[in-house]
């Protein structure tokens, strides 16, 4: 048993608090090859931020999700759902387009249940003190997360983390990183990513992920984005295989053109892992994140 709590405090840590957010610009332009009129033969989006100093952009981020764990015959469903506002603060963008931010959330209501025990729920708006398993949370709740400053396709110049809250952004990264090049529909193009594992022998593995992205199409305005998460490095061992599921993710983002922000993302995690722990063991895993640009809100989360 004492394994199998390891385990399912693994995908519960990583479930409770998923802090991701971006605004992506995405300009159009002409870069085919020219007709006889004059028209372009294809068209071509270069992806770039672009952001105002005194910006806010606020998000909505909902995550739900659910661990089966069966060990030498223990079985044990755990699952998560949070619901958090939060936004980025738009400080400054210098000539050179590198824009730096303040990453803050603003409220979260938050449900957990393990096991059989009974389910545990939390509003950070309410005047109620947050149960123990939600006290990290609680504590970061109104504060400035983290100050990053990235360069107009997203790669990070600098980055500040307050209070330690690095280990608890989630998955990825704040800004995605965007391709050199400009894009015709149907083009793709990949991030590297790592995580880490720990092997059965106690000694750490650096596991080597591709993130791929395609443009899937440009309507009325809006460009959409898929993304496929790809392990480059072979994975031979199950247990190992069941602390990486998190990090392969499928999903989809749309981009507002004009405005240069995104209007919203789902990423969907449904993995399935049999014998990491043995033979007999199991674990399923069902995830869905959504993030979506909510205009207008002004939440302050109330002290307990």
């Amino acid at each position: 048993m004492e394994t199998l709590t390891v385990y399912r405090n693994i995908f519960l840590a990583a479930a409770t608090f998923l802090a991701v957010a971006s605004g992506v610009n995405v300009d159009a332009v002409h870069a085919g090859d020219p007709t006889t009129d004059g028209k372009s033969v294809l068209e071509r989006y270069t992806l770039r931020y672009s952001l105002e100093a005194g910006e806010k952009l606020h998000y909505e981020v909902t995550h739900a999700a659910k661990t089966k764990t069966r060990i030498r015959g223990a079985e044990e469903i755990s699952t998560v759902h949070t619901i958090s506002q939060r936004h980025w603060d738009v400080l400054a963008v210098d000539p050179n387009g590198e824009v730096t931010i303040d990453h803050v959330v603003d409220s979260v209501e938050m449900t957990q249940q393990q096991g059989e025990q009974e389910e545990v729920r939390w509003d950070s708006m309410s005047k109620e003190e947050p149960p123990a398993i939600f006290g990290r949370v609680s504590e970061q709740i109104g504060k400035k997360l983290t100050t990053l400053t990235f360069d107009p396709r997203g790669i990070e110049v600098k980055r500040e983390n307050h209070g330690g809250t690095k280990a608890s952004l989630g998955m990825g990264t704040l800004t995605l990183q965007l391709p050199e090049e400009p894009l015709a529909i149907g083009d793709s193009w990949s991030v590297p990513h790592e995580v880490k594992a720990r092997l059965d022998n106690g000694e750490v593995k650096v596991i080597k992920i591709r993130e791929r992205y395609t443009l899937d199409k440009v309507q009325t305005g809006v460009a959409t984005l898929s993304l496929r998460s790809e392990p480059l490095t072979p994975i031979t061992e199950e247990s190992v295989r069941a602390q990486v599921v998190q990090q392969l993710s499928n999903g989809t983002i749309r981009f507002d053109i004009d405005n240069g922000r995104m209007l919203s993302k789902q990423l969907d995690w449904d993995e399935t892992v049999v014998g990491f722990q043995g033979a007999n063991s199991l674990m399923e895993y069902r995830s869905r994140m959504t993030e979506k640009l909510v205009d207008g809100v002004e939440r302050t989360a109330k002290k307990p």
